[in-house]
């Protein structure tokens, strides 16, 4: 179980373009890593087009933003494309960061059980550790609080 002031799980994925992703690669930058279920549905919509149009108080706070999920990469480039997403979305079909991550689990919904991923997400610091776990993320609000922890915690 991860827990903030751990070290945060190495991975390397491929994004919406196909484009090969590590942890390494945002080192000495905060990284909010948010995991969500599934592109293109309601939740998840709302999460990412908040980040998106608070996408200019991410860069200026120097926080780099990468969405996870199962989904494929090119369902991802048209989930991208139809939301103009300018944050990158990475692909983990084979779902071993998910695990790594924890948020690969069961859920339960209307008494079916069923393996999905949770809305939870990881900001990671500079130094590539756990800064701060946010679990049961509510889509409308996460980019704001995620602003506003990174400026408490800088």
């Amino acid at each position: 179980m991860l827990k903030a002031g751990s070290k945060a799980p190495d991975f390397t994925l491929p994004d919406q373009n196909g484009e090969m992703h590590s942890l390494k690669d945002v080192k000495r930058k905060w990284l909010l890593l948010y995991f969500y279920p599934k592109d293109d549905t309601p939740g998840c919509t709302v999460e990412a087009c908040t980040i998106r149009d608070n996408f200019g108080a991410f860069k200026k706070a120097g926080i780099t933003v990468w969405g996870v999920s199962a989904d494929p990469v090119k369902k991802h480039a048209k989930f991208a494309e139809k939301y103009e997403l300018p944050f990158t979305l990475l692909s983990d079909e084979e779902k071993g960061m998910l695990k790594a991550y924890g948020v690969w689990a069961k859920k339960k919904f209307m008494g079916r059980e069923y393996m999905g991923i949770f809305r939870n997400s990881f900001l990671i610091d500079p130094n590539g550790k756990i800064a701060k776990i946010y679990e049961g993320v509510k889509p409308a609000e996460h980019a704001e609080e995620v602003l506003a922890d990174v400026k408490a915690l800088m």
